[in-house]
């Protein structure tokens, strides 16, 4: 009877709840080394005789435990060659956005009127104290108070964002706000 797979994610399953309770780093990749042993053992013999599938897999289990606990070194190694290259592609992803970000923001900002686009560039410049030193010199510059400046500085923010947001699709709307308070920070 095919079980479309059902028993081997169950077997999966039970065998990554094994290996957490045993407090191993990477459960799901010793579940599925046990797997892989147990299923090349199926190729080379056609069947297992000496135990149900399942006391079978867990037997296999307790080895592949025993080698991991024996040889951590090799397994975290392991870990982290596929850590630094889910990093990479995520960084590389990451960068590709941020690049998008990047493009429909200067459009937008090129779509501002000369004062306004200078305004909020300066608005936003700097770090901490030069910025609040900067912001009160804008300020008495354009004869507002700091309180109308960030009125006027948010208004033009608020259109960046929507042309910013059209200009990508809508695929993200919050991600010029966390580039935003990226830079804030």
């Amino acid at each position: 009877m095919d079980s479309g797979g059902e028993a081997y994610l169950q077997m999966r399953r039970r065998l990554v709840l094994y290996f957490s309770r045993k407090r191993c780093p990477s459960p799901d990749d010793l579940a599925d080394e046990t797997l892989h042993r147990v299923t090349r053992r199926l190729e080379e013999q056609g069947t297992i005789t000496d135990a149900t599938p399942a006391r079978y897999c867990y037997i296999v289990a307790k080895f592949v435990l025993l080698e991991h606990l024996r040889d951590p070194g090799r397994h975290h190694a392991d870990l982290e060659a596929r850590h630094e290259q889910q990093t990479t592609a995520a960084a590389r992803d990451e960068g590709v956005a941020r690049e998008r970000l990047h493009g429909c923001l200067d459009r937008c900002l090129q779509s501002l009127e000369p004062g306004e686009r200078e305004l909020i560039l300066d608005y936003y410049r700097d770090e901490q104290r030069a910025r609040i030193e900067r912001r009160r010199r804008l300020a008495a510059a354009l004869a507002l108070s700091a309180n109308a400046l960030a009125i006027r500085a948010c208004r033009i923010r608020d259109r960046l964002e929507r042309c910013v947001g059209t200009c990508r699709g809508n695929e993200d709307p919050d991600s010029f706000r966390r580039l935003s308070s990226q830079r804030d920070e």
